[in-house]
């Protein structure tokens, strides 16, 4: 079973995605903020990440910069998943390393799960 550390603060929206990729057959992590989202990744390495950006304590930049710099990390694949929509930040998110970049107000649960899915090249 593939597992997903769901990084975000949002506790409505960790219910919704948490119970989403679970119901898809995923087993899930949650972190609620950038310091729990680094200690967890590092401890038991996930098969991909769902990253918010905009975290209390440290930011998904800076978790993004950390996971990528971490041997053992580097290959789990990162999806950011935020409200930030510009440009500039997508393309920072890319650049950093992200696989891809989603903002929350263009996807339901259910295609972010969907592109979850692609980036781990599994059947739907």
């Amino acid at each position: 079973m593939k597992s997903i550390l769901l990084v975000e603060d949002d506790p409505f929206l960790i219910d919704i995605y948490a119970t989403k990729l679970k119901e898809s057959g995923f087993s899930v992590e949650v972190a609620a903020d950038g310091e729990e989202g680094v200690r967890k990744a590092k401890e038991n390495p996930p098969s991909l990440i769902v990253l918010d950006i905009v975290l209390p304590q440290v930011d998904g930049w800076e978790i993004l910069k950390e996971i990528k710099a971490e041997k053992k990390l580097k290959a789990v694949p990162v999806v950011i998943l935020s409200n930030l929509g510009q440009k500039s930040e997508v393309e920072k998110g890319i650049k950093l390393g992200a696989k891809k970049y989603l903002i929350k107000a263009h996807y339901t649960p259910s295609q972010v799960v969907e592109e979850i899915r692609q980036t781990l090249n599994l059947k739907p």
